[in-house]
């Protein structure tokens, strides 16, 4: 499977499109309005930027006590659920009135809660489309969180400017729940993908099964830490430029679909393998500038180039799923995508830490440099897979 039409053609996967891509603008809409209600309220970097982000710290509980939900849920009534839930939590942050700390323990309940639908949405699609074209399809839902997060950033912050950042959360809201109809009447019903109910003894037996094994470990790490270490620049882009936050996020959006789109559809298997090491480096060395305080035009230029190297994230996933069994399909998806969000947490925290005691832009410069020293770290763990062995060709019998 190579192209787009045949791709939209698989029954079910534009609805599951559908849902993915409003999902991910109304948390981009309600993620900008939520870090601009936070900054105005307290003034800090670090509790602007855990607001945008600190749902991501919830994300290692769930993964925790949570993930086998991913393949033992029927796949249509999980996403629809989710979206529910995300529809009120989201229209409960817009509530007037409500303190800092109860906004963080509603945060802290939706990256719990939410920590189950990467692993239902990841190995759903893999139950839609082939193996041959789970690649493309991923590229695709990737290329939909660059694209709506375009959307989401530049209506989110025009919405913050004329509406209010509480109007920008209800919009947000209202988006999550009419993701939740498209899943439940766009999807068809379809078994667990596994047997047995969910539990925490099942979620740490196959966590342990999963991380049991070095290279998928190095494929996690990989795929967590660099990655994490620079959202945690991005979620300094209020305290750097409050007035132009939504330009950068934007455009970092636009250059990591602008990755995904090219190494999803355009690049060849054997330019993958080879580009791979460089994309790893691409994401964090061009934050490097951030050490000379730049100006905007070459901040936002230096943002777009290096979010070109999200798509990596699409190469390590490849991998994933070349090292993990058909049945731990979602639980392994869902372990990396938990793993990774909740590494940008963490990226969040410390660049918001830093940015307290330096300033927004030296944070970023150091961000970047320990994402460099994690990359280089790990690639000796990240040589090429090898290649099965071609069948050796049975020779004709001579016939007498």
């Amino acid at each position: 499977m190579r192209s787009y039409r045949e791709l939209f053609r698989t029954p079910e996967f534009t609805p599951l499109f559908a849902t993915v891509s409003l999902q991910i603008a109304a948390m981009t809409v309600s993620g900008l309005g939520l870090g601009t209600l936070v900054y105005d309220a307290t003034g800090s970097p670090l509790l602007a930027a855990l607001s945008m982000f600190g749902a991501s710290f919830a994300q290692v509980v769930g993964a925790t006590m949570l993930l086998s939900a991913a393949d033992r849920l029927p796949p249509r009534a999980a996403m629809t659920g989710l979206a529910l839930i995300a529809f009120l939590s989201t229209a409960a942050l817009a509530i007037p009135g409500v303190p800092v700390w109860a906004l963080f323990a509603i945060i802290f309940s939706q990256g719990l809660i939410g920590s189950v639908g990467g692993g239902v949405r990841y190995g759903l699609l893999s139950e839609i489309l082939p193996e041959n074209g789970y690649l493309l399809g991923r590229s695709v839902l990737n290329m939909s969180v660059g694209t709506m997060q375009i959307c989401g950033f530049a209506t989110g912050g025009v919405l913050v400017t004329f509406l209010s950042p509480r109007g920008t959360l209800l919009a947000g809201a209202g988006l999550h729940l009419t993701a939740a109809a498209i899943a439940r009447f766009g999807l068809t019903r379809r078994a667990p993908r596994a047997e047995g109910r969910p539990s925490i003894t099942q979620t740490w037996r196959s966590n342990a099964r999963l991380w049991s094994s070095v290279p998928r470990r190095y494929v996690y790490l990989a795929n967590w830490l660099p990655n994490g270490l620079i959202v945690g620049c991005e979620a300094l882009f209020i305290p750097y430029a409050p007035h132009d936050a939504g330009l950068l996020l934007a455009l970092a959006a636009a250059g990591m679909l602008f990755g995904d789109v090219m190494t999803g559809r355009f690049v060849s298997a054997r330019w993958r393998v080879r580009l791979a090491p460089y994309l790893r480096l691409l994401l964090a060395t061009p934050y490097l500038l951030f050490a000379l305080h730049p100006p905007l035009p070459l901040a936002v230029a230096a943002v777009m180039l290096a979010s070109i190297g999200y798509s990596t994230s699409l190469l390590l996933q490849e991998r994933l799923m070349a090292l993990t069994p058909d049945d731990l399909h979602g639980q392994a998806l869902g372990l990396d995508n938990s793993g990774m969000i909740t590494m940008q947490g963490v990226g969040a925290l410390l660049a918001g830490a830093a940015a307290q005691q330096t300033s927004p832009a030296t944070a970023m410069a150091l961000m970047a440099g320990l994402s460099v020293t994690i990359t280089l770290a790990l690639a000796p763990g990240l040589r090429p897979l090898p290649q099965p062995p071609k069948p050796t060709p049975i020779p004709e019998q001579a016939t007498t």
